[in-house]
């Protein structure tokens, strides 16, 4: 029942954390994601990043992108990062988003109840 991050115009995102990912893609990813264009200018094309419009980063972590489920009924998780790798993964690229826009964070391994208005046409997968 308690509210841990809210943000207003910006990007929610889910962080999934691979076995075998690194800060180094890290890096890569928050370049992305810092100048994707995808908020739209005075006359309306996505031509706007999120730095362009001081918008606010929420950051989730979702192991359950990495869900296998071609075999059987139940997903399987292999692919996951284990927490141990995950975690600080996780923290680091949130400190690194922090370096673009205002990041706000959920808590690592919580359950948590999530709420989006998505206003607007983007819903984007970077892998």
């Amino acid at each position: 029942g308690e509210t841990i991050g809210s943000i207003g115009k910006g990007y929610l995102l889910l962080l999934g954390v691979a076995e075998g990912d690194t800060k180094e893609m890290v890096d890569r990813y928050v370049k992305k994601l810092s100048t994707l264009r995808i908020f739209a200018d005075e006359e309306g094309k996505t031509n706007l990043s999120i730095t362009d419009v001081g918008g606010e980063v929420l950051v989730v972590s979702q192991f359950t992108l990495y869900a296998d489920c071609s075999h059987g009924n139940r997903p399987s998780f292999t692919n996951a990062a284990r927490p141990d790798l995950a975690e600080p993964l996780y923290e680091f690229f949130c400190k690194e988003l922090e370096k673009f826009a205002h990041t706000e964070r959920g808590i690592f391994g919580a359950d948590m109840k999530v709420s989006l208005l998505n206003d607007g046409p983007f819903t984007v997968i970077i892998e």
